[in-house]
């Protein structure tokens, strides 16, 4: 379900970094910009979860994102010599996992992080083998042995795609929360005399979290079973979540992710769909598209279907919880004619 990506171009990182760490290593308790590198910090694949870690942290803690822009495709991503200077400092890395972001994992590597990863996928119901553990487990018990042990063991194994799971798990409201409580647990062990703030900011997000599920919780009342179209997969967990029945024929929109051609068939399977009057909303994914979700959306336009657009990464403005509230009630309106 994932587009094909290319390895990353890191094997010219390491003598470029090199030379930008020598150039560090006369500021001990600084950078090239001043900033107090005493500092705990945390970086995150995308801005999605720098701001959830944000969120989390408050102000004990620095927090940057890798990827800040709708404009960078996290797919197609190719990091920096500063990007991979920017891993090797932190004390804590926070990715998706799932092969979605897979630069993250080249830059641990090649940069030599020793730093706890919290891999969003593991905490997904969907994810392969989380049926085999709790939701006590799932809520707290995600120790820090394990995520160091699962990290060091088969170089990622795991974090490469996985058939037939959809690693875009951050449109799981539900998910983003165990993500936050981990998140807290880490950062408690790296500032103990903060662990109470933490805590409490987690459960704040937690508590913004239930906002985001109770406003599904309505569309899936008002207009649960409603047939719905996505270019590509990114939206399906926050609509099963309300409660809407995705008819897209997989083969299209795992083409479209992957940046394939769709098979002929498929594409006439799609625009059949959607002039059988059966598609009461369309989704788009603005990150991605090609010439045949042109065509669906041309087509849109004839059936007189509504179509929105999600995005990928963190729009400017928004924190994560405003960002999924938004979508819900486009979602919502849309459905609502």
């Amino acid at each position: 379900m994932t587009r094909t990506r290319r390895l990353l171009p890191l094997f010219a990182l390491p003598a470029v970094s090199a030379l930008a760490l020598a150039g560090c290593a006369s500021g001990a308790d600084a950078d090239a910009s001043g900033a107090d590198t005493d500092a705990i910090t945390v970086v995150a694949s995308t801005d999605v979860y720098a701001d959830i870690a944000q969120q989390v942290a408050g102000d004990a803690v620095e927090v940057s994102a890798i990827i800040t822009s709708s404009a960078q495709d996290p797919h197609d991503f190719e990091p920096s010599a500063q990007d991979q200077l920017t891993v090797s400092r932190a004390d804590l890395i926070i990715e998706n996992g799932g092969g979605y972001d897979s630069f993250i994992d080249a830059l641990i590597d090649s940069s030599g992080a020793g730093a706890h990863v919290i891999t969003a996928s593991e905490f997904s119901h969907d994810y392969p083998g989380a049926e085999e553990h709790s939701d006590e487990e799932t809520e707290g018990e995600h120790s820090d042995e394990h995520a160091e042990d699962e990290h060091a063991e088969d170089e990622h194994a795991g974090h490469d795609h996985i058939e037939g799971f959809n690693e875009h798990v951050w449109y799981d409201p539900h998910t983003m929360a165990h993500v936050a409580e981990a998140i807290a647990e880490e950062l408690a062990e790296l500032l103990p005399d903060e662990a109470a703030t933490f805590e409490a900011n987690a459960e704040a997000f937690a508590a913004e979290i239930e906002t985001i599920e109770e406003a599904l919780a309505e569309v899936d009342a008002a207009h649960g079973g409603a047939r719905i179209f996505v270019t590509e997969p990114v939206s399906v967990y926050l609509a099963a979540a309300a409660g809407l029945d995705n008819v897209t024929p997989e083969a299209f929109s795992e083409a479209v992710e992957e940046g394939q051609d769709v098979p002929p068939a498929t594409l006439l399977e799609a625009l059949d769909l959607l002039s059988s009057g059966e598609v009461a909303l369309v989704i788009a994914n603005t990150q991605t598209g090609g010439a045949e979700t042109t065509q669906v959306l041309d087509a849109t336009e004839t059936d007189g279907i509504p179509v929105i657009e999600f995005s990928e990464t963190l729009p400017e403005g928004q924190t994560y919880i405003s960002w999924m509230l938004e979508n819900v009630e486009a979602i919502s309106a849309a459905l609502a004619g």
